[in-house]
C-alpha cells in the first residue's frame, strides 16, 4: 500500500512540463497586476500618489528593476539551495504587500521603498519560472514553452494595464489597488496545491566544468545578453513609460467618449497595451516554435529588431491620432516577438551552459535595459520632448541588427 502511495505521488511530481509551466505563469501573473496599472496609471496620475515632480515619476517605476540588479544574483543563489515552491511564495507575499501600498500611501518616500519590495518579488517570480522552463523543456519544445509562459504571465499585464487605465479614472486608486491586493492573497493560498514541491531533475549530463565556462562565456551568449539588454531597454523601459504621453500628443488633450464612459489617454494606452498581453497566449508560443526549428533561422531575430526600430522612427514623425493607433498595434505585435525571441535564445544558451548562471545574468540585463529606460527617457522628454527618444531606440536597435548579422555571416563561414 505505501509503495503504491509513494508511486501515485511521483506521478503528481512528474507532471507534464506544460502543466508545471502554466502553474508558475498564472500565479506570476496574479502578482504583476499592480506594476502593470502603475505604467498606465502613474505618467498621468502622479499627484494623486503623493508626488511633486515628474522626475518622481522614472524613479518609480525604475527603482524596483535597479535593486534587482544585486538581488537577482542572490536570487539565483536561492533557487538553488531552496525548491521553487518557495520562492513563489514568498513572491506573492511581498506583491500582494506592495500592490496594496500603491493607494494606501501618498508618500514618495514610502512609494519608494515599495517598489524596492516589488523588485525582490518579481526577481524571485522571473527568475524561478524561466530556470522551470529550461528544466522542464527540450531542444525541441523550449521556445514553444517559453512561448507559453510569458504569455500566460502577460494576462497579469492585460487586467492591470486594462482595469488600472479605465477604472482609475472612473474611480480611484485605492479602490483598484485593494482587489489586486485580494487576487494576489488568492494565488498565495492555492500556490501549494498547483507547484510541485520538488523540481523535474535534470536527465541531461553535465557539463565539465571547463565547459560550462566556455559555453557561458562563448560569443553567441553575450549576443544573447545584449539582445536581453536591448529588449529590456525599448520594450520593458521606454516604451511601456511613454506610450501614455505618446497617445496624449497624438490626440491633441482632447478625450473620446463611448458609452458614457470618458475615454482619456491612460484608457486608451492600457487597451493598446493590454491588446499585447491578449494576444501573447496565442502568438508567444508559436513565435517560439518557429525558434526551435533547427538550424536556427536567424530571419525570426532581425524581424522584431529591424520592426521595432522603424517603428521607433515612425513614432518620432507620427501627428495622426488613428495612425499612431495603427503602428503601435503593430509595435505591440512585434514586441511580443522581441521578448520570446530573447528569452529563447537565453534559454538556448542556458541549456549548454551553467543554467543559474546564464539565466540569472540574462535577468540582469534585462532589468538594467528595463531600469535605464524609463529614467532616460523622463529626463530627454523633459528636455527635448519624445521625438529624440525614439530616434535613440532605433539607433541602439539597428546596432543590435548590425551585430546579429555580422555574427551569422561569421557562422556561415565556419566549416560544418
Amino acid at each position: 500500500m505505501q509503495a503504491k502511495q509513494e508511486e501515485k505521488k511521483g506521478e503528481r511530481l512528474q507532471a507534464s512540463p506544460q502543466k508545471k509551466v502554466v502553474a508558475i505563469a498564472l500565479l506570476t501573473a496574479a502578482a504583476v497586476l499592480g506594476d502593470a496599472m502603475l505604467f498606465i496609471v502613474l505618467p498621468l496620475y502622479w499627484q494623486e500618489f503623493g508626488l511633486t515632480a515628474l522626475w518622481q515619476i522614472g524613479i518609480l517605476l525604475s527603482v524596483n528593476r535597479f535593486v534587482r540588479l544585486p538581488i537577482s544574483p542572490l536570487v539565483g543563489w536561492f533557487y538553488s539551495k531552496f525548491e521553487l515552491r518557495t520562492g513563489v511564495q514568498l513572491a506573492l507575499i511581498l506583491a500582494t504587500a506592495t500592490t496594496f501600498s500603491y493607494g494606501f500611501f501618498q508618500s514618495f518616500a514610502t512609494l519608494v521603498v515599495a517598489r524596492a519590495v516589488w523588485g525582490v518579488a518579481w526577481a524571485l517570480l522571473r527568475i524561478g519560472g524561466m530556470l522551470a522552463v529550461v528544466e522542464f523543456s527540450s531542444k525541441d519544445n523550449r521556445g514553444q514553452l517559453m512561448g507559453t509562459y510569458n504569455g500566460l504571465w502577460g494576462i497579469g499585464g492585460l487586467v492591470g494595464m486594462l482595469a488600472g487605465g479605465i477604472f482609475v479614472e472612473q474611480v480611484s486608486v485605492f479602490p483598484v489597488t485593494t482587489a489586486f491586493a485580494t487576487i494576489g492573497t488568492i494565488a498565495f493560498v492555492i500556490a501549494p496545491f498547483v507547484i510541485p514541491k520538488r523540481q523535474q531533475p535534470d536527465d541531461n549530463k553535465p557539463l565539465t566544468h571547463v565547459r560550462r565556462a566556455e559555453k557561458t562565456l562563448s560569443p553567441f551568449t553575450m549576443l544573447v545578453f545584449a539582445t536581453g539588454l536591448t529588449m529590456g531597454f525599448v520594450v520593458f523601459g521606454l516604451f511601456s513609460v511613454t506610450l501614455s504621453p505618446l497617445v496624449e500628443r497624438a490626440m491633441g488633450g482632447q478625450q473620446l467618449e463611448a458609452f458614457g464612459l470618458i475615454i482619456g489617454a491612460a484608457s486608451i494606452a492600457g487597451i493598446l497595451q493590454a491588446l499585447r498581453w491578449a494576444w501573447d497566449p496565442f502568438v508567444a508560443p508559436f513565435y517560439g516554435k518557429m525558434l526551435d526549428r533547427r538550424p536556427l533561422s536567424y530571419l525570426w531575430i532581425y524581424l522584431p529588431i529591424l520592426g521595432i526600430g522603424c517603428l521607433f522612427s515612425l513614432f518620432a514623425l507620427l501627428d495622426s491620432f488613428w495612425l499612431l493607433l495603427g503602428a503601435v498595434l503593430v509595435f505591440q505585435l512585434l514586441s511580443t516577438f522581441f521578448v520570446t525571441t530573447a528569452d529563447t535564445l537565453a534559454a538556448r544558451a542556458a541549456a549548454q551552459g551553467n543554467k543559474v548562471k546564464v539565466m540569472t545574468i540574462q535577468a540582469v540585463v534585462v532589468d538594467l535595459g528595463a531600469a535605464t529606460g524609463p529614467l532616460v527617457s523622463f529626463f530627454i522628454v523633459d528636455t527635448y520632448e519624445l521625438a529624440p527618444l525614439y530616434w535613440l531606440a532605433a539607433a541602439f536597435l539597428s546596432t543590435l541588427s548590425v551585430l546579429w548579422f555580422a555574427y551569422s555571416l561569421n557562422m556561415r563561414r565556419k566549416p560544418t
